[in-house]
């Protein structure tokens, strides 16, 4: 007669305890190196980039004013150099990043 898949799934459960071996390979058993560190960033710029552009893509449709009225008010906040060079470094760094890693992977 055929086994159910209960027999069955008991008796691959049996084997494997009987092995010793893990059920499967965890993060902790791999060493880190550049390329995996390298991908996993390039999966969190790519996710932070179109999140971004989504929130202001719809940010542009539903606020009321037009986007020269909100750079003004940016403007007007007197934000020094210093500020404003490290906030434009902080938007280019993922997107440049991305776009360069992306290049790397092709080539």
């Amino acid at each position: 007669m055929a086994t159910t898949a209960r027999e069955e799934m008991r008796r691959f459960w049996e084997r494997n305890e009987r092995s010793g071996r893990p059920l499967s390979p965890h993060v902790s058993i791999y060493k880190w190196s550049l390329p995996m560190a390298m991908s996993i960033s390039h999966r969190g710029t790519g996710v932070a980039l179109s999140l971004g552009v989504s929130l202001f893509s719809v940010a542009a449709l539903l606020l009321p004013e037009s986007f020269p009225h909100y750079l003004a008010q940016v403007r007007a906040l007197g934000l020094g150099p210093a500020l404003l060079c490290s906030a434009k470094f902080l938007l280019a760094l993922p997107f440049c990043y991305h776009g360069w890693n992306g290049v790397r992977h092709l080539v």
